[in-house]
Order: structure tokens, then C-alpha cells, then sequence
């Protein structure tokens, strides 16, 4: 059996956080698997892994000046084979720390990339690089950025590993979103889902929105962010006279099933995506759906085909293309159903955990990389 710790230090319910849940969620019915989630004593998340009853491990989490977290975690790295997957360059100290006092050379250390990054070029980062036994990239274009093409003593470390989703069934029960705003049957239910932030797109969306007949349209924003962004946003709709046609929802739970009540999604983020999880959930949900053409979107989204790219920032193009899916229904159904057989035929969970799981076995069948000689300073 091999041994798989989770770690997640962030406080706050995001991308990363789903796609760890998800996959121990897997993990701990696999008789081939222990798994376990190592985070921090945020309740929000603990709130969330403990439906999986699984076990939880809480340690402070604070970053390279903690000493006291890779000794104590070190403690569940004496035997067996391991994974350490982390989530945040931060944890992947933490993780190499612990590996070399455990003195365990049964266990190694992943780090999922969960964004577009250039690497660090100080001493500490580089020798964090050179300590760990795979990056996963969840796309072509991520891959790129971090590795680039000059030769690095960790470049051929780095994997693309397409993230998926799938539909976790967590929380509260889902109301009909159509009759709880109180929605004609003529207005397209338009929906964003996400990270509320400056560099998801929003400002664009609802400057596009400004154009577009406020008769035939309502906009759902589902997601949270900090609270002056937040308030930036809501100043905006009132001052559009936006109120009646935008709502938003706050975060929530089971989001498949808001995505199945929505006509289409939007996500026009302005910085480059990773992948675009919000993207994948509208493919799943047999959704048409807009987005950014300046990330990792184009290696799974043709447009016009089962999506629509857009320029990011973009407002008269996205105007376009809003009005085109709010217009033309049959289109829009196209888009959906093709979306959701190209999720079905490459882009589906059962593929990606199967994929991940075959590089964790992969992982212990080589042999381990250098570690950090000494605890990292700032």
C-alpha cells in the first residue's frame, strides 16, 4: 500500500482545495492507497475534508521559517512508501524537510503547479527545484512557463497532466435558480463561477454587459473574494442600473448543479489560466461557454465548435459573443453537447486519476532526488 499526504496550507476554499478533495475522495476507496490531508486549523477548510472522513493531520503550516511542522510531520514518513503532494512551492519546503528527517528513502514529493509561473532564480528556490521528484503541470502552456526551453537540472522532472472534475455531491441542496431570481422564461441565464478578482475578468464582463439588452439576459456571479473588490463590484452594478439583471450569489456547494440550470458560462479572465477549471465544468454540464483565448484555453476549446474564444479584456468582443449565445439557441446547444462529449472522450475524472495514480506508483520505482542540505532561511 502506498501512503498519500495531501498537504494544503491555504485558508480560503479555492481551485486547489477542490482538486485536492476530489482526488482523496477517490484515493481513500482505492485498496491500493492510505491517504491522508495535512492542513492548517482554518475551518472553512477542515470543514469541507471532514465530510470525507478521512484522517486529518493540523500543523502550522507557516511556510520556510517553520521548523516545528517538518518535525512533526516527519513522524508519519518513518515507514512505507510515500507521496507528499503539495499544492504551493511554500508546502514543497515543508515536504522536502520532512522527507530528509524521516530519513525515508521510500518517499517522494510531487507539486502540483496550479498556475502560470516563471520559476524563481534565488539559492533557496533553486535548490527547492533540485529536491523535488516531479512537477505536475495541468497543461502544455503552464509546463512552458515554468521550464522554459533552457536546460535546468529539474526540467525533465515536469509532467502535463490535464486536471479534470467531477460531480461531488457536498453541502446544502440546490434551489431552482430560475425561481429564485425571479427570471422570465425569455432571459438567458448567464453564469460565472469563481474566484471573484480583478484578474478573472469581471470588470470586462460586466463592461460588455452594458451593451446588451437587459431585457434578455440575467448574470448569476457564484464565488467570493476580498471584500473591497467585492464592493468595487456591487458599486459598479448599482451605478450601470445593473441590479435587476445581476445577482450576486456568495459562495456555494454542488456547483454542477447551479451550471446544469445556466444557458451558458462566462469566464473572461485577463491573466493567462493554467487550465481554466471553471471552463472544464461548463464542458461537463453540456454547457456553451465563453473565454479567454490567452491561457491554456485553446488546447481543449475550439471555437465555435464547443466554445467561444474571446481576446482577454476585450468588451466589444465579448459583447459579441454574449449576444450570439443569448440570440442563437441552436448554436448554443451545438456548443453544449459538443462540449460535453469532448469532457466525456479525454477530459473526464476517471482518465486524470488514473493518469495520477500511475505516476505515483511511477515515482517510487525511481530513484530519489537530492534534498535541501539545510533548513532554508529568508
Amino acid at each position: 500500500m502506498i501512503n498519500v499526504f495531501h498537504i494544503v496550507s491555504n485558508k480560503h476554499w479555492t481551485g486547489a482545495e477542490q482538486y485536492t478533495y476530489d482526488l482523496v475522495d477517490r484515493l481513500r476507496l482505492d485498496p491500493d492507497f492510505y491517504v491522508e490531508v495535512v492542513c492548517r486549523k482554518h475551518p472553512v477548510v477542515l470543514k469541507q475534508y471532514r465530510r470525507l472522513e478521512i484522517p486529518i493531520s493540523i500543523l502550522p503550516l507557516k511556510g520556510v521559517t517553520d521548523i516545528d511542522s517538518p518535525v512533526r510531520f516527519a513522524r508519519l514518513l518513518r515507514k512505507g512508501q510515500n507521496i507528499i503532494h503539495v499544492h504551493s512551492f511554500k508546502d514543497a519546503f515543508m515536504a522536502v524537510m520532512s522527507r530528509r528527517i524521516s530519513e525515508n528513502r521510500d518517499t517522494r514529493v510531487v507539486v502540483s503547479v496550479h498556475g502560470v509561473y516563471k520559476p524563481k532564480k534565488n539559492y533557496m528556490y533553486t535548490k527547492l527545484y533540485k529536491s523535488i521528484d516531479c512537477f505536475v503541470f495541468s497543461s502544455e502552456m503552464a509546463r512552458d512557463a515554468f521550464l522554459g526551453k533552457a536546460k535546468k537540472p529539474y526540467r525533465d522532472r515536469g509532467v502535463v497532466l490535464r486536471d479534470s472534475v467531477c460531480d461531488s455531491q457536498i453541502g446544502t441542496q440546490v434551489p431552482d435558480l430560475r425561481r429564485e431570481l425571479g427570471l422570465d422564461s425569455h432571459q438567458a441565464l448567464i453564469m460565472y463561477h469563481g474566484k471573484l478578482a480583478p484578474e478573472k475578468g469581471l470588470d470586462a464582463l460586466l463592461g460588455a454587459l452594458t451593451h446588451v439588452d437587459r431585457s434578455r439576459y440575467h448574470l448569476a456571479i457564484i464565488g467570493d473574494g476580498q471584500p473591497k473588490y467585492k464592493a468595487k463590484i456591487k458599486g459598479f452594478i448599482v451605478a450601470a442600473g445593473m441590479v435587476n439583471n445581476v445577482s450576486l450569489l456568495g459562495f456555494r456547494d454542488n456547483i454542477l448543479e447551479y451550471l446544469r440550470q445556466a444557458d451558458f458560462g462566462v469566464l473572461p479572465s485577463i491573466q493567462p489560466e493554467a487550465l481554466g477549471i471553471a471552463n472544464l465544468e461548463y464542458m461537463m454540464a453540456g454547457k456553451a461557454h465563453i473565454c479567454s483565448n490567452n491561457g491554456a484555453q485553446p488546447e481543449y476549446v475550439t471555437d465555435g465548435v464547443n466554445g467561444l474564444l474571446v481576446p482577454p479584456g476585450d468588451e466589444q468582443a465579448l459583447t459579441h459573443a454574449i449576444n450570439q449565445l443569448i440570440t442563437d439557441t441552436a448554436t448554443r446547444s451545438r456548443m453544449g453537447t459538443q462540449a460535453q462529449k469532448d469532457f466525456q472522450s479525454h477530459l473526464d475524472y476517471p482518465n486524470f486519476y488514473q493518469k495520477m495514480t500511475d505516476l505515483y506508483r511511477s515515482m517510487l520505482q525511481t530513484a530519489p532526488v537530492v534534498d535541501i542540505d539545510t533548513p532554508p532561511t529568508e
